[in-house]
């Protein structure tokens, strides 16, 4: 039996498995696919104002003596054989598999559009396709309001184009984040000259050029000469399907990121797993999230018994604001606010018995980093704060952590 480890999945959570396994000493050999052929990447500033291009991380694989096998696909999984099967008939035995194949974007599907009428952002050819077709002026219709089509709304308008954006809820990041940010969201993207569609549907679509003529359910028209889908992704378990893998919104995975099968493992956007601070499985779509997962999966391949359950964390900038959300506001039964200025304020979720389960904030710039990095600590010790404390911001939350783990502030 070959000894070696196969990663399928060249983005984060694959690349930072990679590079743990190596820092930990590993010294099997280790084989690394991706699906695109460039060097691996860093995905968050596809959606951002530098233009689509994205910081490259590919040489730490190389250093790090894995080989790297881009631009080539895994077509099928052989478990009783421990053995993968490439796109070109070739099988590779392993004695361990981290499936880290991440996430697809949804497709906008449109009667009278051509499926691929709406272009997509997930990759570095989406954005650089996205880019290459913006101009000073040029109408861009973005159709979902939430971190993607968010983004990418501020991004093109920073680059003069004329962009509306239709979300069909009738706020924008209904599922992410709380009503209160989110309006200053929606504030901020108006002020700036995007014309937001809020609780809109679509109820007729004609080519146009390259582009669209869209009529709304309240019979308004827009004419779009690019038109973008950022209606969220779904998770790749084609191979964990074939292979016979347990599914659950996505690959499902244990606390130590095992699947089904106690030699493959999976980590990122593609895996479903058991969090026990929220008692729930998660899926979750998060740069943090992917990392973490592929460190905490390596560490599990080498024989460790590590369960991944830190609060999740999310950011995303909207123009010169900073949102920064760690937790899960859903689940909480109450809100406490802190106001910290101008266009800047934190929220605290708490359950009904005080316990902190989530911390959202947005200000200018970096403004609430340091206070939800804080809040972080707090959630993940359990910890149940004073709430009149909490939501005064006279009262520094190093001084309610040093309380919560007994340190001198």
């Amino acid at each position: 039996m070959d000894e070696r480890i196969i990663i399928i999945g060249a983005g984060e959570a694959g690349i930072r498995a990679a590079l743990t396994l190596r820092q930990q000493g590993c010294r099997t050999p280790i084989t690394l696919f991706g699906d695109e052929p460039h060097a691996p990447y860093e995905r968050p500033p596809l959606s951002k104002a530098g233009g689509g291009e994205p910081v490259a991380i590919g040489d730490l694989v190389a250093m790090e003596r894995v080989e790297l096998r881009l631009g080539e696909r895994v077509e099928h999984i052989d478990r009783a054989h421990r053995q993968l099967v490439t796109q070109h008939g070739e099988r590779l035995p392993y004695r361990q598999l981290l499936l880290a194949t991440g996430a697809r974007a949804r497709r906008l599907v449109l009667p009278g559009l051509a499926a691929d009428a709406a272009l997509t952002l997930r990759t570095l050819d989406d954005a650089r396709r996205i880019f290459a077709r913006v101009a000073p002026g040029k109408r861009v219709v973005i159709v979902g309001g939430g971190f993607v089509g968010l983004e990418l709304a501020a991004a093109l308008i920073g680059k003069g184009a004329r962009v509306s954006l239709l979300e069909s809820q009738p706020r924008l990041l209904q599922r992410a984040v709380p009503a209160e940010l989110a309006r200053i969201v929606e504030e901020e993207h108006r002020a700036r000259g995007v014309a937001l569609y809020l609780g809109a549907g679509i109820a007729r679509a004609e080519p146009r050029g390259e582009g669209a003529r869209l009529t709304l359910d309240d019979g308004r028209e827009l004419e779009a000469e690019l038109l973008v889908a950022g209606i969220g992704s779904e998770p790749n378990t084609q191979l964990a399907a074939g292979a016979g893998l347990a599914l659950d919104n996505g690959i499902a995975v244990d606390a130590e990121l095992r699947t089904s099968d106690p030699a493959i493992f999976a980590a990122g956007d593609c895996c479903s797993f058991p969090h026990a601070l929220y008692q729930q499985r998660l899926r979750l779509e998060s740069w943090r999230c992917a990392r973490e997962q592929g460190e905490t999966a390596a560490l599990n391949m080498l024989g460790g018994r590590h369960a991944y359950a830190p609060a999740p964390w999310f950011w995303s900038d909207q123009f010169d604001l900073g949102l920064q959300i760690v937790g899960l506001s859903h689940v909480a039964e109450r809100t406490l606010c802190r106001e910290l200025g101008e266009r800047a304020r934190l929220l605290f979720h708490l359950d009904r018995d005080g316990r902190l389960l989530a911390a959202s904030g947005i200000g200018p710039g970096n403004a609430v980093a340091k206070d939800i990095k804080l809040a972080e600590r707090l959630i993940n010790l359990r910890a149940r704060p004073d709430p009149v404390l909490l939501a005064d911001p006279g009262v520094r939350l190093k001084q309610l952590l040093s309380t919560a783990t007994g340190e001198v502030a």
